[in-house]
């Protein structure tokens, strides 16, 4: 039998209020076995972001997720501070900084445009792969296993479409196998996005 997992949700949008997709999301997970919360607008709203208490949490769990809406192709500027300040020299790259290796990262993402937009011939012309490729560099600068993206693409038209149900279900599917550790990524790390190992009841490959 795995041993459980210990995930760690970093959610980051700076108008959770008005939040059509990634609040409903975070919500969800509330409750969840062996899932922590964070929400890092409500903890840090002056930007001060407390290093020694977030490199604690990221010790004591085994999976991080970055839970944000695509901001100008990036994420939202207090994950960007985050990043900048939490992972520092000496934790998590450089001499000494081993902290997070064999640790696993995965972004879930909610992005504006349908999916088609985000090709070469495209209305972005790059993949939401590609324009994630700092983050998956991140991790694997310090040491960190990158797991491919979740993706609600057309965000602004979900809730109209009805189709912001099925992505928590979706979710929650996604939270609950990286709980148990019981999908194998390997065959998967190269795909574009997660989406369709866990649409229906059961990962798979």
């Amino acid at each position: 039998m795995q041993n459980q997992q210990s995930v760690l949700i970093l959610y980051a949008h700076p108008s959770s209020h008005r939040s059509e997709i990634n609040a409903p999301l975070f919500q969800a997970a509330n409750g969840l076995d062996g899932v922590t919360l964070v929400d890092l607008y409500r903890d840090y709203p002056d930007y001060r972001i407390d290093v020694e208490r977030e490199q604690q949490r990221l010790k004591e769990h085994d999976v991080v997720v970055f839970l944000f809406p695509l901001f100008w192709y990036s994420t939202p500027s207090i994950l960007k501070e985050w990043q900048d300040l939490v992972l520092e020299y000496g934790f998590a790259y450089g001499q000494g900084g081993d902290a997070l290796h064999g640790k696993r990262l995965v972004c879930v993402v909610s992005a504006g445009g349908a999916q088609s937009a985000y090709q070469e011939q495209g209305y972005n012309h790059f993949s939401i792969r590609e324009l994630l490729r700092p983050l998956e560099q991140t991790a694997r600068l310090i040491g960190m296993q990158y797991l491919p993206p979740l993706v609600l693409f057309g965000a602004r038209t979900a809730v109209e479409e009805l189709r912001v149900g099925q992505h928590i279900e979706r979710w929650k599917r996604l939270l609950t196998s990286l709980v148990r550790d019981d999908t194998d990524w390997r065959p998967l790390l190269d795909l574009e996005t997660c989406n369709s190992c866990f649409d229906d009841g059961e990962p798979r490959s």
